[in-house]
C-alpha cells in the first residue's frame, strides 16, 4: 500500500549572501520557515523504481526525465513506484523539488525501515535539500550545511505570490552586484508577536531580490501587490524568486488578501497558509 508524505514550500524570511568560496559556491545566512502549502509524494515499494507526475504544475516538469525525486530515490537506495503531485510552481524560489526530494528521503527510508543517508550524501542532492529534510525554522548558513533551530516563533499567516515567471538560480548569482555583505545579527531577538517578526525580518535582506528585480520586473508587481493589502506587515521575495511572500497576524487578512490578488491577477500562483511551527 503507497504512503505519502507532505512536502511544504521553503521561505527564506530573509537571505544575506555573505562570500564566496573558492569553488564558486556562495555562503549564505538565511532564516528560514515552512508553510502549510505544498506538494504530495506517494511511493509503495516496486521491483522496478518509476515517477508519474501529477498534479496542477506537473506541466511544469514535462521533459525533465531525471529530476530529484528519482536521484534522491537512488540516494537511499530504495526502489520504488512514486507518484508526484505537484501543487507549486517549479523554479519559484520556495524550494519545491528540494522539498520533493526530502520528502521522498524521509518517506522511503519510512518504508524501507532504513536510516537517512548520511549529511554529505543530502547536500550533494542539492544546497536546500538539508534544510527541507529538517523540515522546521531554522537558520541556514554555509552552502546550505549549517542548520541552528530557531527559537519558537509566534503564530504567521503567509500569502504567497508567484507571476507566473520562472527564474534561473544561476543567473540571479551571476548578477549580485557584491557577494560580500553583511550577514544577520549573531543573537536574534525574541519575537512575541506576529509584528514583532515582521518589524525583524523587514531590517533585513534578501540580496538575490535588486538582481532578481532587474531580471524579471514583473516580481516587483508581486510584491507591491502583497504590500497594498490590508493586514499585510511586510512583503519580500523568497529565496531567489519569482515567489514573493507576506506576513499576517491571522488567517482572515491572508484569506481576504489572497482572494483580492487571484481576482486582481487570475494568472498569478496565488497561496494563503499559516506558517509551519
Amino acid at each position: 500500500m503507497a504512503e505519502t508524505e507532505f512536502a511544504p514550500a521553503k521561505i527564506n524570511l530573509c537571505l544575506h549572501v555573505t562570500g564566496r568560496r573558492a569553488d564558486g559556491y556562495h555562503l549564505l545566512d538565511s532564516l528560514v520557515v515552512f508553510a502549510g502549502v505544498g506538494d504530495r509524494v506517494s511511493a509503495s515499494l516496486a521491483a522496478t523504481p518509476s515517477l508519474t507526475v501529477q498534479g496542477p504544475m506537473a506541466a511544469g516538469l514535462t521533459g525533465e526525465g531525471d529530476n530529484l525525486v528519482l536521484r534522491a530515490g537512488r540516494t537511499m537506495g530504495v526502489s520504488a513506484r512514486i507518484v508526484l503531485e505537484k501543487h507549486l510552481p517549479v523554479s519559484s524560489g520556495i524550494g519545491g523539488g528540494s522539498a520533493d526530494a526530502a520528502a521522498t528521503l524521509r518517506l522511503l527510508a519510512r518504508l524501507a525501515g532504513k536510516a537517512l543517508p548520511d549529511a554529505a550524501a543530502v547536500l550533494g542532492l542539492g544546497a536546500d535539500v538539508p534544510v527541507c529534510l529538517a523540515g522546521r525554522p531554522v537558520r541556514m548558513t554555509g552552502i546550505g550545511e549549517g542548520l541552528s533551530p530557531l527559537p519558537t516563533l509566534p503564530p504567521v499567516w503567509m500569502v504567497l505570490v508567484n507571476p507566473g515567471v520562472a527564474v534561473s538560480t544561476p543567473a540571479i548569482f551571476r548578477a549580485l552586484a557584491r557577494a560580500d555583505n553583511a550577514p544577520l545579527p549573531r543573537d536574534l531577538p525574541r519575537m512575541r508577536s506576529a509584528a514583532d517578526l515582521a518589524a525583524f525580518v523587514m531590517m533585513q535582506r534578501n540580496d538575490l531580490e535588486p538582481p532578481a528585480l532587474a531580471l524579471e520586473p514583473v516580481i516587483g508587481r508581486a510584491k507591491a501587490a502583497l504590500t497594498a493589502q490590508t493586514g499585510c506587515l511586510m512583503a519580500r521575495m523568497s529565496g531567489s524568486g519569482a515567489t514573493c511572500f507576506g506576513l499576517f497576524a491571522d488567517p482572515l487578512a491572508a484569506s481576504a488578501a489572497a482572494r483580492a490578488i487571484r481576482l486582481a491577477e487570475p494568472g498569478w500562483w496565488v497561496a494563503d497558509a499559516p506558517m509551519l511551527a
